[in-house]
């Protein structure tokens, strides 16, 4: 049963807004969806995301006062959709689920608005594919969703916020919009400049090159095809916690350019190995699939034929051997016969799955 109030009226029927809409629909919360593109709030009606705005206005129906306004625009309108659904819904809690929260914060309370039942959150939650065909209303099942509110923020705003979010599946956690800034800066943001400058050094390597490259430099520039609008925005908008975290970077890349310039000095060797130790030590430290302190976990990799239903024979006949598959990732090259499932298991019942996939005839190579 839902704790959220109808109806809710989402407004930009994207990725997120539009599975924000399905995951309250199928608790039985009244959802009316609203789009600047008449195309996609009619697809988000379509697949039962909620009912069109302008459907029921050309129905000659009154659309009902919303409890909840969830703002799911890009960042660059956010604050202007807060501020005029603030004025045109007075008794409404208004929510915006951008990936930034300081600048829009700023702008809501310049613009004189009722910060009482305002209040910035932030899912953290996507997929590689946009649009209300690609949405999920389970999309936010086990994710983070970060609430920013203000000292000005009422009881009742808050509560509607940490409503939906648990309603939808998510994790909350409560920070103020600076900390949530200066967090993403380095956990979400970083990553994709870096990813997206890493990848710019390919635009123009001979295709034979890239031909040769594995699962790392995929690994490393999966984000980089990423939407430039939607990063203009993102990075304009949070640039100078941004910015911090790019100072940083700078200092380690000319600390390691200067020990590359001369790798035969001394201490030259041990500067190279405590700048990759430093790597592993913070990569050690993020949680795994189940939050919390991290965990480390035994791999082992097994070779698996490049034909279909492989790698679902794979998965099923680790789960009938009972064990708990932790984390999987493929390493495969277009074009060759066999691929490769790095899967990480409890470290105390590797041996047992290395012995279930041997007895089922899959070749476990590490």
């Amino acid at each position: 049963m839902a704790s959220s109030s109808g109806p809710v009226l989402v407004i930009g029927a994207g990725l997120l807004g539009a599975s924000i809409g399905l995951g309250l629909q199928h608790l039985g919360v009244r959802v009316y969806v609203r789009d600047s593109s008449p195309t996609t709030e009619a697809v988000a009606q379509d697949i039962g995301a909620g009912q069109s705005v302008r459907a029921v206005h050309a129905a000659g129906q009154t659309l009902a006062d919303p409890a909840l306004v969830v703002v799911a625009a890009p960042p660059d309108v956010v604050s202007e959709l807060v501020v005029e659904a603030l004025s045109d819904f007075p008794n409404a809690v208004v929510i915006d689920i951008a990936s930034v929260k300081s600048a829009i914060l700023d702008d809501v309370a310049a613009a004189g608005a009722d910060l009482s039942r305002y209040v910035g959150t932030h899912p953290m939650a996507g997929r590689e594919k946009s649009g209300p065909v690609a949405a999920r209303g389970e999309l936010f099942t086990s994710m983070p969703w970060v609430i920013c509110p203000t000292e000005t923020t009422s009881a009742r705003a808050l509560t509607t916020a940490k409503n939906l979010a648990v309603d939808l599946g998510a994790t909350v956690t409560v920070l103020d919009a600076a900390e949530h800034d200066e967090t993403v800066a380095l956990i979400s943001h970083l990553p994709q400049v870096m990813s997206s400058l890493l990848a710019s050094r390919l635009q123009d390597t001979p295709l034979h090159h890239l031909s040769l490259s594995g699962q790392g430099l995929r690994d490393t520039t999966r984000i980089a095809g990423s939407d430039p609008a939607l990063w203009v925005q993102i990075l304009s908008a949070n640039a100078r916690p941004i910015v911090e975290s790019l100072y940083e970077v700078r200092t380690d890349l000319d600390r390691l350019i200067a020990t590359l310039e001369n790798p035969t000095a001394g201490g030259a060797r041990l500067d190279i190995a405590q700048l990759m130790a430093e790597g592993n030590s913070g990569q050690a430290r993020i949680p795994g699939k189940h939050g919390g302190a991290p965990k480390a976990f035994a791999t082992l990799t097994v070779a698996v034929d490049d034909t279909p239903g492989t790698i679902a024979r794979l998965l099923t006949e680790i789960g009938e051997a009972g064990i708990n598959l932790e984390d999987m990732r493929l390493e495969h090259s277009p074009g060759q016969p066999v691929g490769l499932a790095v899967v990480s298991v409890d470290p105390n019942r590797r041996d047992e799955l290395v012995d279930a996939l041997n007895e089922r005839n899959w070749k476990v190579v590490q």
